[in-house]
């Protein structure tokens, strides 16, 4: 696979930079706020909480199964047209959302139509934009301050979201937020002025970069491993409000704690981001999937109290997204930019399956058991699993992990 050098004309970096975090904070941020909307709309309608989940769970699966696709129109087409469209389908769906009085009809509009939107305005597509204006010694540094900036919108969204709730009733939020999904079309075009689209012609197909990807250990691992992270951030981020008011918690604590979250993964993601420039990824990956497990062993040994919570969202804040920098740099690493944006969606996917199992089993088991326990442990002992398995990759291109120097 070609790895040579960008050359594509670049821009200033922090121009760059600033339309991409904007892209991702109004796309992520809005994602995250939707467990706010699990028990105020749950009760309106009268469902289990099985059926807000299955929704959810849905939606994270079609966004990863829609990604490698979004990824290679991007490659194929350029970013600004799967932006443009995702923005569209991001609104439609968020109205939907709002009008679903049914379970079939959330899960059409919050999962199947919001899930395929944000496989285009997410971390793939941004990212593959970003690799065509940026030069290659800045990727994994600039990919941490774009995931940053998805941690910052979750945290100028979640507190939002919950006063507009208190103020206008879920409907109205999201009424308002199919609003804000609009922004992305500006921001899209902003973004990917300059890029000049390669044309196809000889060299590699996708479907050849498909069957190298698919023989490479190291790419499988990485694959593997990024399950975990979907099934554990997704779980954590659609029922721990709710697992908070079973407790006997008020719902405020809650919304602090997601937003803590949100706060506190600026950090871990601009701080990994900047790491994965000196320090090889894989031992990166491991640590946090390794200090992930300790933290929900320790908060759940510990007695619960609102200090403990807001220490547990810190923490995890942390640890949150900052596997994506370092996960999405192996694949440009090892790989390059040509088809990075499809490459990369077929790791996501791989991560969105396990947020399908993480959000629809917390609903699953809750409702077949009364509580979140069993849950609880699989997040711990698959975080272990996930340490394990990024410890061998090799994070060079196979042409030298064949021919070593």
């Amino acid at each position: 696979m070609n790895t040579a050098p960008n050359t594509q004309p670049r821009r200033p970096i922090a121009v760059v930079l600033t339309f991409a975090a904007l892209i991702v904070c109004v796309a992520m941020g809005i994602r995250h706020t939707f467990g706010l909307f699990l028990t105020p709309m749950s009760m309106e309608h009268q469902w289990g909480r099985e059926v807000f989940s299955f929704a959810m769970a849905l939606q994270n699966l079609m966004w990863g199964a829609s990604q490698p696709f979004a990824g290679w129109l991007a490659d194929r087409y350029g970013a600004r047209r799967v932006l443009w469209g995702a923005s569209l389908l991001y609104a439609a769906g968020l109205l939907g959302m709002a009008y679903a009085n049914t379970a079939t009809g959330i899960a059409a509009s919050a999962g199947l139509m919001i899930g395929i939107a944000q496989s285009g305005s997410t971390y793939s597509v941004v990212y593959a934009a970003m690799g065509k204006l940026l030069p290659d010694n800045k990727r994994a540094w600039s990919m941490g301050v774009v995931a940053a900036a998805g941690s910052f919108g979750q945290f100028l969204m979640i507190p939002t979201a919950s006063a507009l709730i208190g103020g206008l009733g879920w409907f109205g939020t999201l009424l308002i937020f199919a609003g804000g999904a609009f922004l992305i079309l500006p921001l899209g075009t902003a973004l990917t002025q300059g890029i000049v689209q390669q044309k196809v012609g000889a060299g590699q197909t996708a479907a050849q970069a498909l069957r190298e990807a698919g023989r490479d250990r190291s790419f499988l691992l990485l694959t593997a491993g990024y399950f975990v992270c979907g099934f554990q951030v997704v779980f954590i981020g659609v029922h721990f409000p709710t697992y908070l008011i079973d407790k006997g918690m008020g719902g405020e604590i809650g919304v602090t704690a997601l937003a803590l979250i949100g706060l506190f993964n600026v950090f871990g993601s601009y701080g990994v981001g900047h790491l994965a420039g000196h320090f090889q990824k894989r031992y990166l990956l491991a640590a946090i999937y390794f200090s992930r497990s300790v933290v929900i062993s320790l908060f759940l040994l510990v007695p619960l109290t609102p200090l403990s919570v807001y220490v547990f969202s810190a923490v995890m804040g942390v640890l949150w997204l900052s596997t994506v920098p370092p996960t999405n740099a192996i694949v440009a690493q090892i790989f390059g930019q040509r088809f990075f944006g499809m490459l990369s969606g077929v790791v996501f996917f791989s991560h969105q399956v396990g947020s399908f199992a993480g959000v629809w089993l917390g609903g699953r088991l809750f409702d077949s058991t009364g509580n979140y326990d069993v849950v609880w442990g699989i997040c711990i002992l698959l975080g272990i699993v996930a340490a394990l398995l990024n410890l061998p990759i090799d994070e060079r291109h196979p042409q030298l992990q064949a021919n070593p120097a």
